[in-house]
């Protein structure tokens, strides 16, 4: 229930910022407008610098949302929401593995602490106080305390494979958005390009006025594509290289926790 409460969270924060961006669409759409329609009779009388900049260029969002237009609402938003909903999978994912971040250390000096002083219950109610992946291995493994070293070691490894599962959940969807963006893209190039062939036939010409709107629609489509794949990649790594940190600190704590059982054991 957490995890749908964050993807929803931040679903809703990115919807929330697109449409911030669009209302400063439409406020800065007059002001353009009015730039447009400077009189001509200055650009006579003063030269054009064109290496100096005006300090009056079209921003950023504006200029994305005319190549969203340009590039056909059809694909340009099929690869928009792979952004939105892969981006929301990668946040969620991030916050997860940031909660899940354990001072293993503290915790094994708390559990052996708890173990002199109370005995296995009381090390239970650290590892219940405290979250993370590897406070439940180590719970688990205390409550097979009873059983042998043997049986907890067993507990600990396939708990932590349990562990290591719920770590890389959803990342499969953020694989399928890395794929499925770029695909997008060249459908709409090759549409685009079909769109340029069908406007040559029609016209019997093969001027550049021609065949211009199907191939920038083919271009549009494809960088978008590229882009949100390219975005995502960035995050998915990201969140391969946290599990791989997160993987390395439970298996090394789980071997100290062990070692700690034996020795409380031969106590």
């Amino acid at each position: 229930m957490k995890k749908l409460f964050m993807f929803l969270a931040v679903a809703g924060l990115v919807t929330f910022t697109a449409n911030i961006a669009s209302a400063q669409d439409e406020e800065a759409a007059p002001a353009a407008e009015e730039q447009v329609a400077a009189p001509a009779a200055d650009e006579e009388e003063a030269p054009v610098d064109l290496f100096a900049g005006s300090g009056e260029d079209v921003p950023l969002h504006q200029a994305l949302k005319t190549k969203f237009i340009e590039g056909g609402a059809g694909f340009m938003s099929l690869i928009i929401i792979c952004l939105i909903i892969g981006m929301a999978l990668a946040i969620e994912r991030i916050l997860y593995l940031a909660f899940s971040k354990t001072n293993t250390t503290k915790l094994l000096d708390a559990v052996e602490e708890a173990l002199a002083k109370g005995g296995i219950e009381e090390a239970k109610k650290v590892c219940r106080e405290t979250r993370g992946p590897v406070a439940s291995i180590f719970y688990q493994g205390l409550l097979r305390a009873d059983q042998g070293v043997d049986v907890v070691e067993k507990t600990i490894v396939s708990y932590g494979g349990v562990q290591m599962s719920l770590m890389e959940n959803g990342l499969s969807w953020i694989g399928l958005f890395i794929s499925i963006a770029p695909s997008l893209g060249f459908l709409g190039t090759v549409i685009g390009m079909i769109q340029a062939f069908d406007a040559i036939q029609a016209a019997g010409d093969i001027s550049p006025n021609v065949v211009a709107g199907g191939m920038k629609v083919a271009l549009i489509t494809t960088v978008g594509g590229l882009i949100v794949a390219m975005i995502l990649q960035i995050f998915y790594n990201y969140i391969i290289a946290k599990i791989d940190s997160l993987s390395i600190d439970m298996e090394d704590s789980s071997i100290r926790f062990v070692d700690l059982m034996v020795k409380n054991n031969k106590k």
